[in-house]
């Protein structure tokens, strides 16, 4: 079964990076704006939901299932979300500056034909999910998978 691809980032070292963390169970949680899936026509995920994970060449590096999903203001986020994203954030503050980095650059701007706000009110997408498999493995076994 094919399942939706999922981008972490942009191509390139934070993708490979992202990708990485989530193949070695450091990553379980990732981030988005509403305003990125109403642009893109998608409705938030949901969880149950699974993803194709590629990586910066743009092949299935994963397969990820979700397993909660929830809208909140900024000022929400913890330090045991900050680490469950599996990027070394020293604390929630170094969270916040890399996500109002991300949301407000230029190939986000770009895309969303202006730049979003990013404060404590801001809502974001809170995805918690799980590795289902790695490519070309079982993620629970490691046996190699027979597709």
């Amino acid at each position: 079964m094919e399942y939706p691809e999922l981008e972490l980032a942009l191509p390139g070292p934070e993708r490979d990076r992202g990708v990485k963390a989530i193949l070695s169970g450091e990553k379980t949680a990732l981030t988005g704006l509403p305003e990125l899936y109403e642009r893109a026509g998608e409705a938030v995920p949901e969880p149950g939901q699974r993803f194709c994970v590629v990586d910066s060449q743009g092949d299935p590096a994963a397969t990820i299932e979700l397993v909660e999903v929830r809208v909140v203001p900024v000022k929400e986020i913890d330090e045991e979300y900050v680490r469950a994203e599996g990027r070394g954030y020293a604390d929630v503050s170094e969270w916040i500056a890399d996500h109002r980095a991300l949301f407000q650059s230029d190939p986000v701007s770009e895309y969303l034909g202006r730049t979003p706000r990013f404060d404590d009110d801001t809502l974001v997408v809170t995805e918690r999910f799980r590795l289902v498999e790695a490519a070309g493995r079982h993620a629970s076994t490691g046996e190699d998978s027979i597709a």
